[in-house]
């Protein structure tokens, strides 16, 4: 059944394609949560020297905002799919502005470095909304165009988020050159207001996939706590991993089982594991989300460590070396992003990135820059092709009406690899990033690598998505 939504300003949504009035609040919604994510890194040195505030405090800048987004992304997904696109995104856009002009505003002390972290905390949030709300549009207007992969809109939003993290870190240096630190946080305010407007203008108040007001189920405030403390617990302990913290452990798994136990006997679970349980395809989407993070995060933080450490080079000239996985994975991502079938990719994804972890086995401190540079463009294959896959998966595996909280979990399990990845190179490097060391990352690479391309081979499952969809679009 094809269904109809509300139409945005403007008049009726375009019959037989997609409403192209939807593409620049769906873009700048997702956009908000990748370059937050990337933009803090350069005003890390800034803000501890202006506030006196040790690295101990500083790395909670970073921590926030993945604790936050990853517990939020599943939450305000289910409210996308409860409520519709339109409520939420406009609170996400109140939000990330909110968030903007307190870290605008925060005074200049010790102890306003814990005003930055709650303003982080607040952006985290209000970043959550745009990715579930962007592939609920998507979903709800394949329904209505009869279009069963409008796959050239998903490689957009692949593209769009990717090419964010290419620019955001430079977008940071010049504005903290240019600014401060302050306007890492200031830029929100604009970007905020600018969401907000597109949102107001152009999302519609009804997608025909958020159920009858009469209908709505209720929240199940229960099942979200437990799933907050399982996931706060899990994420402090992996980032902070101590003998004198195996409690927090002890808590994710108590809290972790019980929430499982209560979201199968409740008639309307905030996840409803009983569909997810039997949904083996998508729950092996989000594994494969979280191997690709781990393998993506080891490479562009831990090889960029020793880039600097352990070859010698300046931190711009290591910056130059990374810059060929994004521009490869960007270059993959358009070129082949408009055929919906997920399984070449994959296989093609993971393959590369077992080559990648082989390559990192060769080099030294003396390896020669091309070779550094190849290993990169090996590396941006899976960067374009997996992400873009994974998410071209999710939106035929995942049940229509919680596409949203569908594509929230996704991201969750994406920061959890992230996190995952920081206490691998953590805990292999140690004081310094040394060739040693590296080589050990290698190692893990490719043993990721390898469950990645076993869990993509025996999944037969894939081979179906997209080969039988009876129009596709963009």
């Amino acid at each position: 059944m094809i269904r109809k939504h509300s139409a945005p300003i403007g008049g009726p949504a375009p019959e037989g394609r997609f409403d192209r009035r939807l593409l620049a609040p769906m873009m700048v919604g997702s956009i908000l949560n990748p370059i937050n994510t990337a933009i803090i890194a350069v005003a890390l040195t800034p803000i501890g020297l202006a506030l006196g505030a040790p690295a101990r405090e500083t790395v909670w800048l970073v921590s926030s905002l993945y604790l936050a987004t990853a517990i939020g992304q599943p939450l305000v997904g289910r409210l996308v799919d409860i409520f519709g696109v339109r409520s939420l995104y406009l609170l996400g856009a109140v939000l990330v502005t909110a968030a903007g002009a307190i870290g605008l505003l925060a005074p200049e002390n010790r102890d306003s470095i814990w005003w930055l972290v709650a303003a982080r905390v607040i952006l985290g949030l209000g970043t959550c909304a745009g990715y579930p709300a962007a592939m609920h549009m998507i979903r709800a207007e394949g329904d209505r165009t009869g279009l069963a992969s409008p796959a050239g809109i998903l490689t957009l939003l692949s593209v769009t988020t990717q090419t964010i993290a290419v620019i955001a870190p430079a977008l940071g240096g010049v504005l903290v050159g240019a600014w401060g630190w302050r306007a890492t946080f200031a830029v929100n305010v604009p970007l905020g207001l600018a969401t907000l407007l597109l949102g107001a203008l152009f999302l519609p108040r009804r997608t025909g996939l958020e159920p009858a007001v009469e209908d709505r189920p209720r929240i199940d405030g229960i099942a979200i706590l437990l799933f907050a403390v399982t996931m706060l617990a899990l994420l402090v302990f992996l980032q902070n991993i101590a003998p004198s913290l195996i409690w927090l452990l002890v808590l994710a798994l108590g809290a972790g089982v019980t929430f499982v136990w209560w979201e199968r006997r409740t008639p309307d679970p905030f996840i409803d594991v009983r569909v997810l349980s039997g949904n083996a395809p998508l729950l092996l989407s989000y594994v494969r989300s979280l191997l690709t993070a781990t393998i993506s995060y080891t490479f562009v933080y831990g090889f960029t460590q020793w880039l600097e450490d352990g070859r010698g080079l300046t931190p711009t000239v290591a910056g130059l070396v990374l810059l060929p996985v994004f521009a490869a994975g960007i270059a993959v991502a358009l070129a082949f992003g408009r055929r919906p079938e997920v399984v070449g990719k994959l296989l093609v994804g993971s393959a590369a990135q077992l080559i990648a972890g082989i390559l990192v086995l060769f080099m030294t401190g003396s390896s020669p820059i091309w070779f550094l540079v190849l290993a990169m463009l090996v590396l941006g294959i899976p960067q374009g092709l997996n992400n873009l896959a994974i998410q071209n998966s999710l939106y035929y595996q995942a049940e229509p009406e919680r596409i949203a909280s569908s594509a929230g979990l996704l991201r969750t399990f994406f920061y959890l690899g992230a996190i995952v990845s920081s206490v691998i190179y953590g805990n292999v490097y140690g004081a310094r990033a040394t060739t040693e060391g590296l080589h050990v990352l290698g190692w893990v690479v490719v043993g990721i690598a390898a469950v990645f391309l076993l869990l993509t081979v025996f999944d037969r499952s894939l081979a179906r998505i997209g080969r039988d969809a009876p129009g596709t679009g963009g």
